[in-house]
């Protein structure tokens, strides 16, 4: 008992002491972090951007404003590191990406260039108490890398605009091709091939100083030969032209079916063809596209006529041997009797197998070819019968 009572005077006898300890260092504790915090406040509201206070600063104890220089000369090392690695990304892009990544080192150049106040010349020390300092910040540096960031900003927007106008002129030359592989007719494929060529000017139009320009030059000059191979683009008065010709073909093929014909109606064939060469004749050399096609359709439309000039000789010439055979039977009618006996019988076979030539001359193909054929039966079995 007498033990316990001891032990309780000692612990009420040691708590005043515990506490006064503890009090003691928390008063140090605070009463440090007052003589710290007082200088250092101080030091943070002397480098505060504001003119009113920073001003005399500069003036009589500029190494003070020590820290926010430091920040300052901080902030434009980024902006320098930040800009160089834009400029490489952006000037030398080979991909879309590398422009993509360019643009996000000109955001961090740029807010680190903003961060700099435009007033830094009129109070940044030329003491040699810095001088220790390496410093990078100075103002033709800066005016530099301004400038530098414009530079990249116009040529990144314009790189932008390159891209989009890539893109639209794929887009309208993937159409173009899809729409000239479905067009069935002439008109359609012009049409098809007006879209191809408005492609091919927006391809053209990119500046090739750009990413997408030099994509696009590639583009065109395959773009380029696959149109001039599909023909090109005509213009509408070759168009005119072509179309007139193919009419009078038209017109010309279908008056030459169901032979055989006269001479007159195979004029009027050989008229028609003439009309069609004329017009592919018109067609001027200066349009490359309508020029070929011309010239194409002009080559069949000339062997064509040959023909037709050679069917209308033919029906002359048939017609000729046809007259000629049936006046020689009238004249050796009339030189006979009904007794063919009491003629000379050499003449009379002479005569019957040049009408026997002149019927076999006519071809077949002729108005007077079934006529001819019949007189020929009859004029053989006379020329039989005689010899």
């Amino acid at each position: 008992m007498a033990r316990e009572s001891v032990l309780e005077a000692e612990v009420l006898h040691s708590r005043p002491t515990l506490s006064v300890k503890l009090r003691r260092t928390w008063n140090r504790l605070v009463w440090t972090a007052i003589l710290l915090g007082i200088p250092i406040g101080a030091l943070a509201v002397v480098n505060l951007p504001y003119a009113p206070i920073r001003d005399p600063i500069a003036e009589e104890a500029p190494l003070l404003l020590l820290p926010s220089y430091i920040s300052m000369d901080r902030n434009f090392r980024q902006a320098s590191a930040a800009l160089e690695a834009a400029s490489q990304l952006i000037d030398q892009a080979t991909a879309p990406s590398d422009l993509d990544q360019g643009e996000e080192k000109l955001k961090q150049a740029k807010a680190s260039l903003d961060r700099l106040p435009t007033w830094v010349w009129s109070e940044l020390p030329d003491t040699p108490y810095l001088s220790w300092y390496d410093w990078r910040l100075n103002p033709l540096g800066l005016n530099r890398a301004r400038a530098e960031v414009g530079r990249l900003e116009a040529k990144l927007f314009q790189e932008k605009n390159a891209q989009t106008a890539l893109a639209q002129a794929e887009q309208t030359l993937g159409a173009a091709m899809q729409q000239h592989q479905e067009a069935a007719t002439s008109p359609e494929k012009q049409a098809a091939l007006r879209v191809w060529q408005d492609a091919l000017d927006q391809l053209q139009q990119i500046p090739d100083t750009t990413l997408a320009g030099r994509s696009a030059q590639q583009k065109l000059e395959a773009a380029q030969r696959e149109f001039e191979a599909k023909g090109g683009l005509q213009t509408q008065e070759s168009i005119s032209l072509i179309e007139a010709a193919k009419d009078f073909a038209w017109q010309a093929a279908n008056a030459s079916q169901k032979p055989p014909h006269s001479v007159d109606h195979w004029q009027k064939v050989i008229n028609l063809w003439k009309l069609a060469i004329s017009r592919l004749e018109q067609v001027s050399r200066r349009d490359l596209a309508g020029y070929r096609e011309a010239q194409k359709l002009l080559a069949t439309y000339t062997t064509d006529l040959e023909i037709i000039k050679v069917r209308q000789q033919e029906e002359a010439d048939a017609t000729w041997a046809m007259q000629q055979a049936k006046a020689q039977i009238a004249d050796l009618i009339k030189a006979t009797s009904p007794d063919l006996q009491q003629f000379d019988r050499s003449y009379v076979v002479g005569q019957l197998q040049h009408i026997v030539n002149q019927l076999e001359s006519v071809k077949p193909g002729t108005t007077a070819y079934q006529e001819a054929q019949q007189l020929l039966k009859s004029a053989r079995a006379k020329l039989k019968q005689l010899q």
